[in-house]
């Protein structure tokens, strides 16, 4: 038997070295990924939120003289809290009573439902099960209530599930905001080293230009679409608080999940005003609730094409997308960070598409006309 050639064998040996430092290096990334994950949300949320306000930063830096940089973050993370306490406390607290006032309705005996009108039974397919239904609302409650006890427990474990994460998200916020708050403090460092990694991913050439478009990007989606989703939640909350609205926590929060989604406040705000106007009597304060309420559903029709145009063109679609995955993956985080996210993603692939070799055609070729 021949004996293999050296260049052959020197091939051989590259290759098998290769795989195994292929390999070695994958290993070390799955490790590092199971070991950062639980904190993934969390450190984007934070760099989202730096990134968002590192210009307010700046000018507070400036003022401040020296040691600006880290008396400015604190000085931003100590008035995002404060700014966020007051009305979430007053959002839980409406939130918190409702419930209490519900409880005790049921366990007074005080929740009547009126009957059915006769007309329902006539209503094709369901017809006939929803007036039987509604009857024996208005005639056995307790009765039927205890008939779907199961189902009603189940419910309240769900709400109370959900309640609990939407409490874990906001501590998660805070926290954000500390971490946030400490990144800019080394805001000059982090940016060159962003630069850096764009370089090696990228090529030096195009490594300050995909800074800037993330840079643009994440500070354009988060302020046009989760910032004014959550002002507009805080406006609204705080007018369903002031009116003592029943569940103003809950429609609050209603409102900020709509407002991400890309989907109209005044599908809450225009019910509540007419709840307000068949149950009270018309008054200066109440004229006033439902201009302010209608008017605060309404301002991001003006902000939003004000903070998406800025220097990005993100489609709706791609920010409803991402709210609803992120949502769906990793609840009230996700809904905050899964825009923000996709918006650079996609800003990137198109980039990647628009960078062209050189010797492609800008554009692709028109047709040849038929013969």
């Amino acid at each position: 038997m021949s004996a293999k050639p050296p260049q052959r064998e020197a091939l051989s040996a590259s290759v098998l070295d290769a795989l195994i430092r292929a390999g070695l290096i994958a290993l070390l990334v799955v490790f590092c990924f199971r070991i950062f994950h639980p904190f993934l949300n969390l450190l984007l949320w934070s760099v989202i939120l730096a990134v968002m306000l590192y210009p307010l930063h700046r000018r507070l830096a400036r003022r401040l003289g020296q040691k600006g940089d880290g008396r400015a973050g604190t000085l931003i993370v100590l008035l995002g809290i404060a700014v966020l306490a007051v009305p979430v406390y007053l959002l839980g607290m409406s939130l918190t009573d409702s419930a209490h006032r519900a409880m005790e309705l049921v366990k007074a005996d005080g929740l009547h439902v009126p009957p059915p009108p006769d007309a329902v039974a006539t209503w094709p397919l369901v017809g006939e099960r929803l007036h039987a239904f509604w009857l024996q609302a208005a005639t056995d409650l307790t009765g039927l209530a205890r008939n779907f006890a199961p189902q009603v427990k189940e419910v309240s474990l769900t709400l109370l599930s959900k309640m609990a994460k939407v409490g874990i998200g906001l501590l998660m916020f805070l926290a954000a905001l500390v971490i946030a708050g400490i990144v800019m403090a080394y805001g000059a460092a982090g940016h060159n080293s962003a630069i850096r990694i764009c370089a090696r991913i990228f090529s030096p050439e195009k490594a300050l230009h995909i800074t800037e478009l993330c840079t643009a990007t994440i500070r354009a989606v988060a302020q046009g679409v989760v910032g004014i989703a959550f002002a507009q939640m805080l406006l609204i909350g705080i007018g369903f608080v002031a009116m003592d609205i029943p569940g103003a926590g809950l429609l609050a929060l209603v409102v900020l999940v709509f407002g991400i989604l890309q989907l109209p406040a005044t599908l809450v705000t225009l019910p509540v005003i007419i709840y307000v106007f068949a149950t009270r009597d018309i008054s200066a304060g109440t004229v006033v609730f439902a201009i302010y309420v209608f008017v605060a559903g309404l301002i991001d029709n003006v902000l939003k094409p004000l903070l998406l145009g800025r220097g990005v063109d993100v489609p709706m679609p791609v920010i409803l997308v991402g709210a609803l995955g992120g949502m769906i993956t990793d609840g009230i985080i996700g809904l905050f960070v899964g825009p923000v996210v996709l918006a650079v993603a996609y800003e990137l692939f198109w980039q990647w598409v628009d960078d062209r070799p050189a010797h492609l055609p800008a554009e692709p070729a028109s047709p040849a006309p038929d013969p």
